[in-house]
Order: structure tokens, then sequence, then C-alpha cells
């Protein structure tokens, strides 16, 4: 089975494929902006590193927010075209659930709780509490992060934050003396693979005509800065 991971609900713009059960090519960039340029380099990339036609793909796992409201159309938009073109299922990840994955894999030990954090402005962010099990303790939510905010779990376990909206955090919530941040942490497709492989076993596919990025919070477009436009 050859499984396409797109994930550009976050600022990295990551691509991975996983073969006979492992990942097997990656790709990634965290260049502010880049993903409607680098996603389908990346998703070349990795076909070709491992000698694959778009035609041996079996499905196709996309991030499914919340996020960046562009990143979000970008990747659900490239995974629903090969999807339709190939017949093949559909499947997606939330976000914030993939980060907390992406965190446990990468430190198979840690048996605290993971909350990912996507900065959503001022100070505001995306948050989730997962366990080691991938259990969700608490589903999304955009939260105004102050004092005191998750002490019901700080106060009965270990907090790893992580994400984008952590280091912003880190001043509010470093008080307490069982939060811990790992600022080096970043995004990756990766994170999707664990989640995609449940869906598949379950036989979770999404509608390809009709599935929508979880936006969680309506879009608000800027006015121009660019001189001429109005």
């Amino acid at each position: 089975m050859n499984l396409l991971l797109i994930e550009t609900a976050t600022q990295v713009c990551s691509v991975a494929l996983a073969a006979d059960g492992r990942i097997v090519a990656r790709r990634e960039s965290d260049t502010p902006n880049a993903h409607s340029t680098c996603l389908q380099v990346f998703i070349d990339e990795v076909l070709k590193e491992c000698r694959l036609q778009p035609r041996d793909l079996s499905a196709v796992c996309v991030s499914a927010g919340p996020g960046s409201y562009t990143g979000l159309r970008i990747g659900v938009s490239s995974a629903k075209g090969f999807c339709y073109a190939l017949s093949i299922p559909l499947l997606s990840a939330p976000t914030l659930l993939s980060m907390a994955a992406l965190y446990y894999r990468q430190h198979p030990d840690y048996q605290g709780l993971v909350c990912p954090m996507i900065d959503a402005r001022r100070m505001e962010c995306y948050t989730m509490f997962v366990a080691p099990s991938l259990e969700i303790l608490r589903p999304t939510a955009a939260d105004i992060v102050e004092k005191g905010i998750y002490n019901q779990y700080l106060d009965a376990h270990e907090v790893m934050f992580v994400g984008d909206g952590a280091a912003k955090c880190r001043e509010v919530l470093g008080a307490h003396p069982h939060a811990r941040f790992d600022l080096d942490f970043r995004p990756s497709a990766e994170g999707l693979f664990p989640i995609a492989m449940q869906n598949l076993q379950e036989g979770r596919h999404e509608d390809v005509a009709y599935f929508e990025p979880f936006y969680l919070k309506d879009f608000v477009a800027k006015k121009s800065v660019v001189h001429g436009l109005r």
C-alpha cells in the first residue's frame, strides 16, 4: 500500500509517502506562505524518489484543520484532485491530533499529555489535549490563553505544549510545575500516518465531493496592502 500524506494546515508545508507500514520519503519547508509553490513539487519528488507514478497510490490523507485557511484549501484541493482522478480513498486527520501523534512517535518514552497549539493571533490558540494512546481528552477548541486556563489538566498530569502557539503562551503557562514546552517541535505529514492507517482499517473515508476542511473560525479577509487595489 502506498499512502500519500499532506500537511498544509500549519506554517510547515510537508509531504510524506508511506509504504509497507513505514514512512519511505518526505519533503518539508517552513518558508512562510510557500505552500502553493512547494506542495506539487514535493509530491512529485517523493513519488520519483520511490519510483512511483500517481496511479500507484492507494489513498491520500490530508490534514483537516484547524489552521491556515489558505493552507487548508491548498492541501484539501490537491488531495481531492488526486483521489477523484485516481478513484482512490480520501482520508483526513485532525491537525492537532496529528501533531500530538508525531510528538509521541518522536518521544516514545514520554507518558504525559500533549497539548498541540496553533497560533490563532493575539493570545488565541487552537488547542487539544491528547493522551499517549492518542485518546482525545479535550477536543479542538479556540482558546484565549490566560493564567490557570488548563489547571484541570496540569494539576493531574505533566503536559507538553508544542506548536507555534506554545512559544507565545510559555510566559502565561510556564509557572505551573507540570507545564513543559518543546519549542523545537514542528509539524510534519509524518504525524498523519497512524491516524490514516486507523481510518483505513476502520473504513472511514471522506466523500471526495463534499469534504471540507475544519476551519473552526470564519475566514476574515484582510484589506489589501498592494498599491492600486481597493
